[in-house]
């Protein structure tokens, strides 16, 4: 990809507007979830132990592991789990056994991401609004039916893009972050003892004296972590600088600033404002601006894990475990803006139950840190492998490297498994169903595979034999598309069998994708003449590459191959997949492919194939 011209300023604040969303709004629940639970007893020397917790979780988990750690492992700029993941699985590509098990893994990893995609807009959404009980214990009521409103209205724009609305959501993110500093410091004011909280020896004390407790507590102050993630995930669209400079000079210190003001506020007043002590930071004229703001706030974060869910999705697709969606881009300008109409209203109902199921973001913070805590984990595992095999350092620094963030996130983790009956499964069952998809789709395109190698004739020798004796040649191109450019192509046979005729030009095309980001347009392509104006052509896409057949096929002119768009048409095979009962697959699980094989987006849509110039022959394949 181009490097980017964009000024450093202007990519901090694009930065703060996506990246920091979900992480800047986590002020909302987190103190309120520890001290509002009931495990800790409301003490001052409570209040700063947990402090210190926040703080110096924000500074290991965020600060050292992802801005200076994890951001170092890139994938050709990329960032992301699929990016760390291609990376990792490279790395170990002589090890195959250790390279599958470490796909599975990191695919779940991609899994939690849909959990997350659903808990963070419901839990960030009802956060703000609960608010209103602040300001008027009457609102209460109305809690619920605006978050569903807002939620509502928020996916119901995601088909008009995010273009228009997106320039706005830094400097709004940035309004966010300064409204939430200026409320700490207000409380830090009349409280500035409070700042002793950031020495280390208030979380060791609060842990020596109540080890039981802390770990309990453990679950609820990783919420303040959640959307750290995203900081590696969109390394590739602000860089690693602008992602760290913003964190550092903008992000943490507001949050510090704000996580310190609740906290001096709990010793100003104590149990009258622990059930929402970030309203509370407000003066009262100002409770209900503040609920508006944080509202935005919240749906600047959810657009980010939506947004989100749409690339991941892409990229899974490429990667091979999902069959191909409807995608629409919603930008002429920017390729990576689009729309999965499954995807976008999969989520708003996982959405709405979520609310309807939990009605808190209380209730909805036992159901986040899991989720969160297991991404988490894997990340770290993979940055292991990274480390010690891609970048080929001694196994006893990449054990340092990684040992201390993979015993932290343990911690965390083992917290969190605390919750898991209380709502830790709803995300996790999220995950398991979607990864239960992407593996019985892995799965049956090998089947699927197999069973057509089995009738499979050679290419090359069946053009030898064809054209002993050639048939009719009409004008014009065929394109025939084939998963596998050594075999001939359903569609081919299908054709010779029917319509009896042979195209002047015919192109075998076959597309690969590739567990790299981008593929430049001067390695699309290789070409390769089998005569009698026939060729084989192979096609080479990133995962994050839009596929374009006709864009990509343009680029034969000069090499022997005319193409008249007005005169080539496109031929595809069509394989209904019927279930046999007879490989290793569980029933259900061929029923499932079947299912998902027939549901797919045409090849046709996936590849900008001119709808006008389409032909599918189909056939059925027993798997």
């Amino acid at each position: 990809m181009p490097e980017s011209r964009t000024s450093l300023p202007t990519l901090m604040v694009g930065a703060i507007g996506v990246v920091f969303g979900d992480i800047g709004t986590s002020v909302l629940y987190t103190v309120k979830e520890v001290f509002g639970a009931g495990h800790v007893q409301f003490t001052p020397g409570n209040v700063y132990g947990v402090l210190s917790l926040i703080f110096w979780t924000l500074t290991i988990i965020v600060s050292v592991k992802y801005v200076v750690l994890v951001l170092r492992a890139d994938n050709n700029g990329e960032g992301g789990l699929v990016a760390m993941l291609t990376l990792a699985s490279g790395a170990v590509a002589d090890r195959p056994a250790l390279r599958k098990a470490m796909l599975l893994v990191g695919i779940f990893g991609t899994c939690l991401f849909y959990g997350d995609g659903v808990i963070t807009p419901a839990i960030t959404t009802l956060g703000a609004m609960e608010g209103l009980k602040v300001v008027s214990p009457a609102l209460a009521e109305y809690v619920i039916p605006l978050t569903l409103v807002v939620l509502l209205a928020l996916f119901m724009v995601q088909k008009k893009g995010t273009g228009g609305i997106g320039r706005f959501f830094g400097p709004v993110m940035m309004a966010w972050f300064i409204v939430i500093a200026l409320l700490g410091v207000r409380q830090i004011a009349s409280h500035p003892q409070i700042l002793w909280a950031v020495s280390p020896l208030h979380a060791f004390r609060f842990a020596l004296h109540s080890p039981g407790v802390t770990f309990i507590v453990l679950g609820a102050v990783v919420l303040c972590v959640t959307g750290c993630e995203a900081l590696y995930a969109d390394m590739g669209h602000f860089g690693k600088r602008p992602i760290r400079l913003a964190w550092f000079w903008i992000a943490m210190p507001a949050l510090v600033l704000n996580y310190f003001g609740q906290g001096a506020l709990l010793l100003a007043k104590g149990q009258a404002v622990v059930d929402n002590p970030f309203f509370h930071l407000a003066p009262d004229w100002a409770a209900l601006p503040l609920v508006g703001l944080a509202t935005v706030a919240a749906v600047i974060a959810s657009q980010a894990l939506i947004s989100g869910a749409y690339s991941v999705t892409k990229q899974v697709i490429q990667l091979g475990f999902l069959p191909h969606l409807k995608m629409e881009h919603t930008s002429v300008r920017d390729l990576g803006q689009i729309y999965m109409p499954l995807v976008n209203w999969g989520l708003f109902v996982l959405i709405v139950l979520a609310v309807a199921m939990f009605r808190s973001s209380n209730n909805l913070a036992a159901a986040y840190g899991i989720a969160v805590t297991t991404d988490m984990l894997i990340t770290t595992v993979l940055t292991f492998f990274v480390v010690r095999y891609a970048w080929k350092v001694s196994l006893l620094l990449s054990l340092v490297a990684t040992g201390v963030f993979l015993t932290v996130d343990l911690l965390f983790w083992s917290s969190n498994l605390l919750k898991l009956i209380h709502g830790g499964w709803f995300p996790l069952a999220i995950a398991g169903a979607v990864f239960v998809l992407m593996v019985t789709w892995r799965d049956g395109r090998v089947l699927l595979h197999q069973a057509l190698q089995e009738t499979a004739l050679t290419l090359e020798d069946f053009l030898e034999s064809l054209f002993l004796a050639p048939p009719t040649r009409v004008e014009g191109t065929a394109v025939f598309l084939s998963a596998d450019p050594s075999i001939v192509p359903n569609a081919l046979l299908h054709n010779l069998k029917h319509n009896k005729v042979l195209h002047q030009q015919n192109l075998f095309v076959s597309v690969r994708q590739h567990e790299v980001p981008w593929i430049g347009m001067d390695k699309r392509l290789q070409v390769q003449a089998l005569g009698h104006d026939c060729w084989q052509v192979v096609l080479h896409y990133g995962f994050k590459n839009d596929p374009d057949l006709p864009k990509a096929l343009s680029l034969l002119a000069g090499r022997g191959v005319d193409l008249n768009p007005m005169s080539t048409s496109y031929f595809l095979s069509r394989h209904i997949v019927a279930p046999s009962m007879a490989t290793g697959l569980a029933p259900w699980r061929e029923k499932l492919f079947a299912y998902m094989h027939h549901s797919a987006t045409a090849a046709a849509e996936y590849l900008n194939l001119p709808s006008n110039a389409v032909v599918e022959l189909g056939s059925k394949v027993e798997i």
